[in-house]
């Protein structure tokens, strides 16, 4: 036998080592169901990790990808591209803010958001700055983003990690204002609305509200993370709007706004996004024609279907259900989330839960190894609903018996 080859036969794979996958190998998408090389279904409770909420193979994306791709792919972003043009109107008037910059994913977008901070404390001639995060926060794998994350597990062996941020407790808004009042080097503040990597953490009433105040009185920039929250998750199309009157300085967004083609965007008001010149910032592949005219078509579904008040009620149904069916489990320590973005925290780790959700025909996610993170299609039926109750609530009880 070739060193090469597996006693099966089957050659090794040749990818990194990166990802602890599950034996199942995915051919195929319908809706919120998954289809395996074998023919069995699966109801997607994860959506790619918040990416595919319009579920998968949805026809008019189909239809808009096969006609861009055969109409053009790429042009460098030295000459006007309509359909970036169009999505930046579009970003813009579900969120708020005035300009938008079109990156590749999630990661790119907060690494522009960073440069902004930093450009803001070069106008402000602040040498050391500093960017105020939080614990348990998640912003990407690059090396910036990766620092700024409060997770130390992921930053082991790669450091030294960027320096000039500030780590408080998340949701603690005393511990924010002490610290912006305690360090004029901190410049910004990055947060998520809702943490997802840290276990479905949505940030208490007013924590949002209270850090825009804090913020104006320090001259620093609000910048909210919604790349897992954003794009109708929460029942609005992002989650600081649950708050009225609320309005960050920048945002970011990427996941659900491709619904699976990669693609990202850094939104900011006006005299932040200025701060930005040419040649300051730039992208190869971002913003291209194929992605852009997606995420246009992802935010007119959105729109003509009043997907994120559909994800508001059968977030609201889902988890109702969910503590029906519950109630009785003394291992389950709480349900939460907003939307269908919802977390059920065990006492105990329960990695084994999601091979076994599989097994069922389920779908699901453990973050920070007791947490059961749904984050299914928004637009799955109370049918769909129930039949993620029932697995789950047949697996839990059947893990903590009595």
């Amino acid at each position: 036998m070739e060193a090469s080859e597996t006693t099966t036969g089957k050659q090794p794979s040749r990818l990194f080592d990166t990802y602890v996958r599950m034996p199942v190998s995915l051919v195929k998408g319908e809706g919120p169901w998954l289809f395996d090389d074998q023919g069995h279904r699966y109801l997607d409770a994860l959506s790619g990790i918040a990416v595919c909420s319009l579920g998968h193979a949805h026809p008019r994306l189909a239809a808009v990808i096969a006609d861009q791709a055969a109409t053009l792919l790429h042009t460098a972003n030295i000459v006007h591209i309509p359909q970036q043009e169009a999505l930046a109107d579009a970003l813009c008037d579900i969120s708020g803010l005035d300009r938008a910059f079109i990156a590749n994913s999630g990661a790119e977008a907060i690494e522009c958001a960073l440069k902004l901070a930093r450009r803001h404390a070069h106008i402000r001639g602040i040498e050391q700055p500093a960017v105020l995060v939080a614990s348990d926060s998640f912003h990407g794998r690059t090396i910036a983003a990766l620092s700024a994350s409060g997770n130390s597990a992921i930053q082991a062996g790669f450091g030294p990690l960027v320096e000039g941020f500030v780590r408080v407790p998340f949701g603690d808004l005393d511990a924010a204002t002490r610290a912006l009042n305690d360090n004029r080097q901190i410049v910004a503040v990055l947060v998520e609305p809702i943490q997802g990597e840290g276990g479905v953490r949505p940030a208490p009433a007013g924590y949002l509200a209270g850090l825009r105040a804090a913020c104006d009185q320090h001259q620093a920039l609000l910048m909210l993370d919604e790349i897992q929250t954003g794009m109708g998750r929460t029942g609005r199309w992002f989650a600081f709007q649950h708050e009225d009157g609320l309005l960050p300085d920048v945002l970011t967004v990427a996941k659900a706004l491709g619904n699976g083609v990669p693609i990202g965007a850094c939104l900011a008001v006006e005299n932040v996004a200025g701060l930005l010149s040419v040649g300051s910032h730039g992208t190869t592949f971002g913003g291209n024609p194929l992605a852009c005219r997606v995420g246009l078509e992802v935010i007119r579904i959105m729109r003509e279907q009043n997907i994120p008040g559909r994800a508001a009620r059968l977030g609201q149904y889902l988890i109702e259900r969910l503590e029906h069916a519950l109630a009785e489990v003394p291992a389950v320590v709480d349900i939460r989330g907003r939307g269908l973005m919802i977390g059920i925290e065990l006492t105990e780790p329960v990695a084994e839960l999601k091979d076994q959700a599989m097994d069922q025909g389920l779908i699901i996610n453990i973050t920070r190894g007791n947490i059961i993170r749904l984050l299914p299609p928004l637009i799955i039926d109370e049918t769909q609903a129930d039949t993620i109750v029932e697995t789950l609530a047949r697996l839990i009880k059947k893990q903590f018996p009595g």
